[in-house]
């Protein structure tokens, strides 16, 4: 698992864009997360992992909260 103290840890600037270039963003501003984009809504699991960011998305594809590892 990666470090939780290595890069960026969060990104409110990508609210509001698609979601999809927001991930890519993500991945790109600190390698060792893996980003991907869920559903507002969607049931998702509640264990933190350094090395994962979830990108919100409201329905028309556009980052609907702050992007964070978690």
């Amino acid at each position: 698992m990666a470090s939780c103290h290595a890069g960026k840890s969060s990104w409110p600037e990508l609210v509001g864009i698609n979601g999809e270039a927001a991930a890519a963003i993500v991945m790109a501003e600190n390698p060792t997360v893996r980003a991907s984009t869920v559903e507002e809504g969607t049931f998702v699991t509640d264990d933190f992992r350094c090395d994962r960011v979830r990108v919100s998305v409201d329905q028309q594809g556009l980052v609907s909260s702050v992007p964070r590892i978690g």
